[in-house]
């Protein structure tokens, strides 16, 4: 009988020491997760043709504790808008181009944090076609010394025939950068975004735009292994 109460015994302080042991393991990774986010349920950059530089999108405070290294993953929506359309009569070619990019870059303090500017959408559309033209009501028949008749075409009346091509695509996109051996003290991660379009066009014509939507941007404190 007092074999079985010693064991009991030992039991219960086993217990009490995986409890312990448990609880210490839980507070050291609560105090390890030291982190900052922003978030955003609107358009950050509505659609347009482009910014002429970079834009900030998204900002967060973030105190680090000492030297350390500090994680960021962002990620945001990208759209794109492309259209070309292109106009050609008598077999001749027509071609339109229309690019649109979206890039974004963490920043810490102002500088930005490695990889530096990564590309999160980018199309580049061309259309191209030899057409013939529209004909109707450009025939005439004429009659010939012999007799015979002829149908005589009036190049002037050829009329352009069209084609046009329209993109439209909304994409979520995510990237992470890290900076290291980032001083103790208060920082200010920021994230920002640009977008860029080119077109060109001969008889017809293209247009591009991008848009960023929605994003968020989670910055944390990590103690990278050497």
């Amino acid at each position: 009988m007092k074999l079985k109460i010693m064991k009991a015994g030992l039991c219960v302080v086993s217990f009490g020491l995986a409890v312990t042991l448990f609880a210490k393991v839980g507070q050291a990774a609560i105090s390890a997760s030291q982190f900052s986010f922003a978030t955003s349920q609107l358009a950050l950059i509505p659609d347009t043709a482009g910014t002429s530089g970079w834009v900030t999108v998204l900002s967060a405070p973030l105190k680090t504790p000492a030297s350390k290294e500090v994680y960021v993953s962002a990620s945001l929506e990208a759209g794109l808008y492309t259209e070309t359309v292109v106009k050609s009569k008598n077999m001749q070619k027509s071609a339109s181009t229309a690019s649109a990019s979206i890039q974004v870059q963490a920043l810490i303090d102002g500088k930005p944090m490695p990889p530096g500017a990564v590309t999160y959408a980018a199309r580049s559309q061309t259309l191209s076609a030899t057409l013939e033209g529209s004909i109707s009501k450009c025939l005439s028949t004429v009659a010939n010394a012999d007799g015979s008749s002829s149908i005589i075409l009036d190049q002037s009346c050829v009329q352009p025939e069209e084609i046009g091509l329209i993109l439209s695509t909304l994409n979520a996109a995510s990237f992470n950068f890290v900076a290291s051996n980032v001083p103790q003290g208060s920082h200010v991660i920021s994230l920002q975004a640009r977008i860029s379009s080119s077109v060109s066009s001969d008889t017809g014509s293209a247009s591009a735009s991008a848009l960023v939507g929605k994003g968020t941007m989670i910055a944390q404190i990590l103690r990278a292994a050497k």
